[in-house]
C-alpha cells in the first residue's frame, strides 16, 4: 500500500487485491474500525472494475464485517451476493459453501430459522455435507431452542469426518458447543468447548468467529484463572464490548524480541485479575521469580505499572501467540 501511494496507485483497481487482504486481516481480527474505513477505500478502487472475484471478495468480506458488528441485515444482504458469486465461479465450491453456511446461520439469528431451514432442505447433498453447513444447521437449532439437535449437527465437524473449508470452521463449531451445553446447562462442558475455540484461534489471534457467534457470555462465564489464553480471552471480550484494538502501531516502539519467552508467559497473565503468587502459582515458580520478571518486563516495555506494560503489549501485539502474516 505504501508503494502505491508513492507511484499515485493508491485507488486503482490494480491495488484491489492488495486491500481487500488487508481489510480483510483487520476484521478476522476485530479490528472493525479500521476495516470498515479501509473497506471503504477498496469500494472506491472497484468503481471501474466489475470482475465477480474481486466482487466476490468485497461483498464477502463486507458481510463479515457487518455479521461481526450485529448488523445481521447488512450482512444477511452482503452474504446472499457473495453466495451468488461464488455459485458462478469455477473451483468456489468451498467458499460458497462458507458463503450458505453464514448466510443461513445469519437468516436464523434474524428470526427466521423457517427460512433457514427451507433453504437448507434445498441444497444437494454433496454442501449439505460440508461442515460449513453442519455449523448453519447447529445456528438454526440454536435459534429454535434444541440444544440437543444443535450437538447433533456439529458431531462430525467436531469429530474431524465432516469436510472444512478452513480450521476457522472449527474454532466455530467449538463455539457453537458451547452455546448449546450452556443452554443444557452443564457449564463445564460449555467452558471445555469455549477453552477449544480460544486455543485454535491462539496463534492468528482470531476475533471475528467470537463476535459472529455471539458468545459474549461463553467468554465471560469462563474464569480467567482456568484458561491459558487469557490474554486472547481479554482481548476479545474488549471488542465485543465495544472497543476495537489499535489498528496502527505507535512510532517508537522497543522490539518485540528483547523480551524471553519466559518474560512473554508472565506477561500474558497481566490482562487477567490474577495476583503476582497466583501467576506464580500458574507457571510452577516462586512469586520472587515473577516480580523479577516484572521488574525486567516493565523495564524492557518502558513503562512503570501492570495497566501501562498491558496497553503497551497490546500496542505490540504481545499478548496473543505468534501472528501468521
Amino acid at each position: 500500500m505504501e508503494l502505491a501511494e508513492r507511484y499515485g496507485w493508491g485507488t486503482e483497481p490494480v491495488i484491489a487485491p492488495a486491500l481487500m487482504t488487508l481489510v480483510g486481516t483487520m476484521v478476522w481480527l476485530g479490528e472493525f474500525d479500521e476495516g470498515e474505513r479501509w473497506l471503504r477505500r477498496t469500494e472506491r478502487a472497484l468503481r471501474t472494475d466489475t470482475g465477480p472475484d474481486i466482487r466476490l471478495l468485497l461483498h464477502q468480506t463486507a458481510a463479515m464485517l457487518h455479521a461481526g458488528r450485529g448488523r445481521r441485515r447488512e450482512a444477511l444482504e452482503e452474504f446472499g451476493a457473495a453466495e451468488h458469486l461464488a455459485s458462478r465461479l469455477e473451483g468456489s465450491w468451498a467458499l460458497a459453501s462458507q458463503m450458505t453456511g453464514w448466510r443461513l446461520a445469519t437468516q436464523a439469528r434474524l428470526g427466521l430459522p423457517g427460512e433457514a431451514r427451507s433453504a437448507l432442505a434445498a441444497l444437494d447433498d454433496e454442501r449439505a455435507g460440508s461442515g460449513e453447513i453442519h455449523n448453519a444447521r447447529a445456528a438454526i437449532c440454536l435459534t429454535e431452542g434444541d440444544a440437543p439437535g444443535a450437538l447433533g449437527a456439529l458431531h462430525d465437524v467436531l469429530g474431524g469426518t465432516a469436510p472444512v473449508l478452513g480450521y476457522v470452521t472449527v474454532v466455530e463449531a467449538h463455539l457453537l458447543a458451547g452455546l448449546a451445553h450452556r443452554e443444557l446447562g452443564d457449564q463445564h462442558a460449555a467452558n471445555q468447548a469455549t477453552e477449544q475455540a480460544l486455543a485454535l484461534a491462539e496463534s492468528d489471534r482470531l476475533v471475528l468467529p467470537f463476535a459472529m457467534t455471539g458468545s459474549a457470555e461463553l467468554l465471560e462465564a469462563l474464569p480467567q484463572h482456568q484458561t491459558a489464553h487469557a490474554a486472547l480471552l481479554a482481548d476479545i471480550l474488549d471488542v465485543l464490548h465495544g472497543s476495537s484494538p489499535a489498528a496502527e502501531e505507535p512510532a517508537a516502539l522497543p522490539p518485540a524480541e528483547e523480551l524471553s519467552p519466559t518474560e512473554l508467559r508472565v506477561l500474558r497473565f497481566l490482562p487477567t485479575n490474577l495476583s503476582r503468587p497466583e501467576i506464580a502459582s500458574e507457571l510452577s515458580v516462586s512469586p520472587n521469580t515473577v516480580s523479577t520478571h516484572l521488574r525486567s518486563i516493565y523495564a524492557k516495555l518502558q513503562v512503570r505499572d501492570r495497566s501501562s506494560a498491558v496497553k503497551r503489549a497490546r500496542e505490540l501485539r504481545l499478548l496473543a501467540g505468534r501472528r501468521t502474516r
